[in-house]
């Protein structure tokens, strides 16, 4: 396929109501930063962000993506953009992510620690293919085998070269995911929504032992790769390191197979598709585990545990945003209607658990 780069390119639309930055104190801290850098501050958003916020801050000619947490959050161990700095600055020689330029710890300027880093202009997967872009299915397999690919070499990092070695807690990973979800679940629980008390019991007792520790990105999509324009197959960058950790490979892939949506899903499942895995040649999520465990040799009896932990850990995350909305803390209508798909994902989960071997 060839494709006009200006085309595809991933675009920024309007700022959000309700997260809006505050432009003349960051115009502020722009000048201060980058005193040759003259002109009127521009500032645009990237659709998504339902954790942390993206936006597109402009002077002139020069640009950068600026993150920041969520609006009504003020915990800082829960969105820590130091964390996400220090992450994405240790991987610049390691593995394709986006250079960073600063960090503001500064609460005068917006209230909250933010980062500025390079813009790669790329093509975003998200739910479709940019309008008027398609991919033959031979194409579409292959950006499927180069997104898996960049998993799979993330899994393989040097984490003591990469100087990371202190980022996670060692053994005992699945443990603490399935306490710590567990209990971040009950915390964030509103009337309107399934206890998860079943699944969570399931998960506790089924859990298996770590199948090894590495740097794991826990939430690895296609709306979170940054494909050439030129070519777009290709990945040249990876976004979103708010949750990396050391941890269980598996347990990552879970993570992610949470979001592969297959074309032949029932419909409920389809409403949850932010990615373009139902286009031809994609793998299905059983070709997925078997090609990773093949790449790295791992011999697995069966995927259910991971399968069953990724869903419930997406219905907790959903459960944390829409606890915000609950409580008027943001007003993205966005997240109005998470309790229906969170009692979906528990329906999902249990379906899944009285077909399980375990």
């Amino acid at each position: 396929m060839t494709t006009e780069s200006a085309g595809f390119v991933d675009q920024p639309g309007t700022v959000r109501s309700g997260e809006e930055l505050d432009r003349a104190a960051l115009d502020a801290y722009l000048n201060r930063m980058f005193p040759d850098i003259a002109g009127d501050l521009k500032v645009e958003q990237y659709p998504g962000g339902a954790s942390n916020l993206t936006y597109l801050v402009s002077k002139g000619e020069k640009e950068w993506i600026l993150r920041r947490p969520p609006f009504g959050v003020k915990a800082a161990s829960a969105h820590d953009m130091s964390r996400e700095y220090r992450v994405m600055s240790a991987l610049q020689d390691h593995y394709p992510v986006p250079k960073m330029v600063a960090f503001c710890e500064e609460q005068s300027v917006l209230g909250c620690d933010f980062y500025l880093m390079e813009r790669l202009n790329g093509i975003i997967p998200r739910n479709n293919l940019p309008k008027g872009m398609a991919l033959s299915e031979q194409e579409g397999r292959q950006l499927c085998i180069n997104v898996l690919q960049k998993f799979s070499e993330l899994h393989n990092i040097d984490i003591k070269k990469a100087g990371l070695s202190s980022l996670g807690k060692g053994s005992g990973y699945v443990q603490r995911q399935i306490d710590g979800w567990s209990g971040r679940y009950r915390k964030a629980i509103t009337d309107n929504v399934p206890d998860f008390e079943q699944v969570m019991s399931w998960l506790d007792s089924k859990q298996p032992e770590d199948a090894g520790t590495c740097l794991i990105h826990n939430d690895f999509r296609f709306d979170n790769v940054v494909l050439n324009p030129g070519n777009p197959t290709e990945v040249i960058g990876v976004l979103d390191w708010e949750m990396c950790t050391l941890g269980d490979p598996l347990m990552d892939l879970g993570n992610s197979l949470a979001y592969w949506i297959e074309a032949d899903d029932e419909p409920q499942m389809q409403m949850f598709r932010r990615q373009p895995t139902n286009i031809a040649g994609m793998l299905t999520r059983k070709e997925v585990v078997d090609w990773y465990c093949e790449q790295n040799t791992i011999e697995l009896k069966t995927f259910d545990f991971y399968e069953v932990y990724g869903l419930f850990r997406l219905a907790v995350i959903m459960q944390q945003i829409y606890y915000r909305f609950h409580h008027g803390q943001t007003r993205d209508q966005r997240f109005a209607m998470f309790p229906m798909a969170i009692a979906y994902l528990e329906q999902r989960c249990l379906r899944l658990i009285s077909q399980s071997s375990l």
